[in-house]
């Protein structure tokens, strides 16, 4: 059979019908025959058409043969994939970019926009806000080794992918499932997530601009105890003494002999037992009695803060300028955005470093409690946040994926990225973590202790890591500028993927993109404020436990489903083939067909097993909230059901329900590469068209018929080769097509197989 479309034409003057007296179009415009001495392991003998030109289709076991003057220089792969390597390195890298691949599209105008953009989009607030709380809450090492483990088994492979799918066929999740139209519900999902995300992410870079307003000034707010906000509990109140000539009191307090005067703790322990007071760090009470003025609980939401409410409001100002101009300006702003981040960073690491106790934080950063591990919370948690940080199953790796060219070295790409999130969650940990360190060692408490765990945690220590640096002003105003850029990039990939969402579904809505970014920023505006108000930090909380979590785990399965098991392993390592020529894929054929997949269920059934009450800090939800977070939950994922069941009603090409859904997971005329160009590469897949849109436009209101569906199973040997189940690739791995046509194997019906890539 034809290779992984790196099979060279021949041209041999005229087309004679194949052995068989079944000829076949083969992929991008190629007119195969049967070699009639292959054995089974057929061969075929292409020549290219020119794009947009099919052959008449084989009717009643005839065919009309293509004609010499129909037939073109071949264009292969391997010699497409040539051209633009040559060009490359000949020193024409910027005449590559110059111009759009894709003109009706657009690509990215540089080498490194989208691997700077992924970088930034994957690389954002989950690494230095969520994975620190998240592994504080879990007991530090215990949790980072189940995040790395989870990171090879789920984080890679459906990064990877997710990011070929959609170079492969340039669309966004809302248009990328011609491949089999009954998932995509799935798209759908994917949208109503990011922009669910996008919602609550968005509050985070209001409290980094209201940060960030709040350090212009010589003394930081958050130093001090001396405010309206600290109470009688903050830490430089109640100062740690040794008592020497003092009086020393039973609640362990110290007052001074002579006036009696309270002087501090001799005894920090047994003052917390006698009075149930504990010590609070100034920067923990400006966050929650400052920034937040936050509430007794969920029940108690009050009003939007002004002050919170105009950093809501300029932080989707920034993203309606910045998605203005599409990937043109996000795709040169991710130059600065992903790169300063780290810049900071490595600076506060080192000062990090440097600080008393920082050893200890690192410590409990590091060394696993090996008890933990058998926590299925620990587990569920670090699938959790490998979909959160590397932005798995939220539709915004295939929409910036669907923007590069089609022979872009993704595999590459994938694992840059994916390295990159990992490194930067593991560093970020450790910037953390000898703040914690610090901080418990001036407070005089263990690493666990030193605050409460939460989506707070990182508005807590980091505020207190930069006022320890001289000057502390400058430190602030860079780490809160460094903060507000490394969650812009993440937005920017969650509204472009809400976006392209939008646009793809209903294009004639395109030449209006500047009013769609305008309401889109509007209504998410709207309905950001309850974020807010007194009462916000708990509802963000709950989003982030439930948007944020067990739904992109349920997303990605029912996405590996659907491309691995429904439209086939083999078939689609085929098409990654066409695109980088990789033929390694022992590792990601057994990651997507059997590790992802079931650590999935696993991490799914113990999410029930182990289920608990959503919690904050030492406040538990009332059962009202939690039954709030399963609706958001469920309001993402039942549009996939919904989805399904409003295809298969309206489906009428088959007459049972099993038939419609054969139907339904074959690939329409218009799946593959988006120009004509790369879909003449398609060699593996037989009456596969070069340029359906010109097709669908001549036939415009005539019946759509598709090739590759096999109405009638008991009658396959009397109709024609085009309606055989291998019409459009045989999917050795596809389990509807190998279920459903089991019976509809005949001798000819076996004219073509998927070699295994």
């Amino acid at each position: 059979m034809v290779g992984s479309g790196g099979a060279k034409a021949e041209r041999n003057g005229t087309a004679s019908r194949s052995a068989t007296g079944q000829n076949g179009y083969n992929g991008g415009g190629r007119y195969a025959e049967r070699n009639s001495s292959s054995d089974d392991n057929d061969v075929f003998h292409t020549v290219s058409l020119h794009p947009g030109v099919h052959r008449h289709t084989v009717r009643n076991g005839s065919a009309t043969p293509v004609s010499v003057s129909q037939v073109s220089l071949p264009c292969t792969r391997d010699s497409s994939l040539a051209d633009e390597l040559n060009q490359a390195s000949s020193g024409s890298k910027k005449a590559l970019y110059a111009e759009d691949e894709n003109e009706e599209r657009g690509n990215w105008s540089g080498r490194f926009d989208f691997i700077l953009s992924m970088l930034g989009y994957a690389v954002g607030l989950g690494n230095i806000w969520r994975f620190p709380y998240l592994c504080y809450r879990n007991g530090g090492g215990a949790f980072l080794l189940p995040f790395l483990l989870m990171m090879v088994i789920i984080g890679l492979p459906l990064f990877f992918l997710e990011a070929s799918l959609g170079q492969f066929c340039s669309a966004g999740p809302m248009g990328c499932w011609q491949f089999a139209p009954l998932f995509k519900g799935l798209g759908i999902a994917m949208v109503v997530v990011s922009g669910l995300t996008a919602v609550y992410y968005n509050m985070i870079l209001a409290w980094s601009l209201y940060y960030l307003f709040a350090s212009f000034t010589s003394d930081l707010p958050w130093d001090t105890c001396d405010e309206t906000w600290n109470s009688e509990d903050c830490s430089l109140k109640l100062p740690l003494v040794s008592c020497k000539d003092q009086a020393e009191n039973d609640d362990g307090t110290c007052t001074d002999v002579t006036s009696g005067e309270f002087v501090g703790l001799w005894n920090q322990s047994l003052f917390q037992e006698v009075t149930g007071r504990v010590r609070v760090s100034p920067s923990e009470e400006y966050w929650n009695g400052k920034a937040l003025s936050i509430s007794s609980g969920i029940d108690n939401l009050g009003q939007p803060k002004w002050d919170l409410t105009l950093c809501l409001l300029l932080a989707w100002i920034i993203c309606f300028f910045c998605l203005l101009k599409g990937i043109k300006t996000t795709g040169k702003v991710v130059y600065f955005t992903a790169i300063f981040p780290y810049v900071v960073l490595f600076i506060l690491l080192i000062r990090g470093a440097t600080l008393d106790n920082a050893g200890e934080g690192i410590y409990y950063f590091i060394v696993p409690d090996f008890e933990r591990l058998a926590d299925a919370r620990v587990w569920k948690d670090a699938a959790n946040q490998i979909f959160f940080s590397m932005s798995i199953a939220g539709g915004g790796l295939i929409t910036l994926s669907s923007y590069n060219r089609f022979h872009n070295n993704i595999l590459r790409d994938s694992l840059i990225v994916a390295v990159g999130d990992a490194v930067t969650c593991v560093f970020g940990g450790f910037v953390i973590f000898s703040f914690l360190g610090y901080m418990a060692g001036q407070l005089n408490v263990e690493v666990k202790n030193v605050v409460k765990d939460g989506a707070g945690l990182a508005f807590i220590v980091y505020p207190e890591a930069v006022s320890s640096l001289p000057p502390s002003t400058l430190w602030a105003l860079l780490f809160f500028v460094m903060l507000l850029t490394l969650g812009l990039d993440s937005q920017f990939a969650m509204l472009e993927t809400v976006l392209s969402g939008v646009l793809d579904q209903y294009p004639h809505l395109r030449p209006r993109k500047t009013l769609v970014v305008f309401i889109i920023c509007c209504i998410f505006f709207l309905l950001g404020l309850p974020l807010a108000c007194p009462g916000g930090m708990y509802l963000l909380q709950l989003m982030d436990n439930y948007v944020g979590g067990m739904t992109l785990i349920l997303i990605g399965f029912f996405e590996i489903v659907a491309v691995i098991w429904v439209y086939g392993c083999n078939r689609f390592c085929q098409d990654i083939n066409i695109m980088i020529g990789s033929t390694m894929f022992i590792y990601w054929k057994v990651t997507w067909m059997v590790l992802s997949p079931l650590t999935i269920v696993f991490i799914f059934i113990f999410m029930f097993v182990d289920y608990q009450p959503s919690t904050y800090g030492d406040y538990e939800y009332p059962g009202w909230a939690d039954a709030l977070g399963w609706l958001m939950a469920a309001f993402s994922l039942i549009f996939i059901p919904i989805v399904m069941l409003y295809k298969i009603n309206r489906e009428r090409e088959a007459k049972t329900l099993l038939g419609k859904v054969r139907f339904l997971t074959t690939p329409t005329d218009l799946w593959g590469p988006a120009l004509p160009k790369y879909r003449e590469l398609v060699t593996y897949v037989e009456d596969f068209e070069v340029d359906p849109f010109s097709r669908r436009a001549a036939d415009k209101g005539s019946a759509y018929v598709n090739k590759a569906f096999v109405p009638d199973t008991h009658s396959v040997s009397k109709s024609p080769a085009y309606m055989s189940r291998t019409s459009l690739g045989a999917r050795p791995h596809s389990m509807i097509s190998d279920f459903s046509s089991i019976s509809a194997r005949t001798s000819n019906s076996s004219l073509h197989r998927e070699s295994n890539v």
